[in-house]
């Protein structure tokens, strides 16, 4: 369902409970969709099993010795020039 945003704050108890039984609710700003309102086992749902940052840099293939001394030789001045 579409709720404009003045019925939605008016009326935030029901888009909660429309939004657990009957699925996610659509919040419009000035007719545009702005914001959707999910149950918390939707949200649950779509969270479950999405790998975190820190999941994702812990898979990355490991560095070999060559990159590393890559890393380690680099310039230690800022990569932006500053404005003299």
């Amino acid at each position: 369902m579409e709720w404009q945003l003045q019925d939605a704050k008016n009326k935030f108890s029901k888009v909660i409970q429309k939004a657990e039984f009957e699925g996610p609710q659509v919040v419009t700003l000035r007719g545009k969709r702005t914001a959707i309102v999910l149950s918390a086992k939707e949200y649950d749902a779509l969270k479950a099993g999405r790998p975190t940052l820190v999941d994702d840099l812990l898979a990355a293939p490991p560095c070999d010795d060559l990159f590393a001394d890559y890393i380690s030789a680099r310039e230690r001045s800022p990569s932006r020039g500053l404005a003299s």
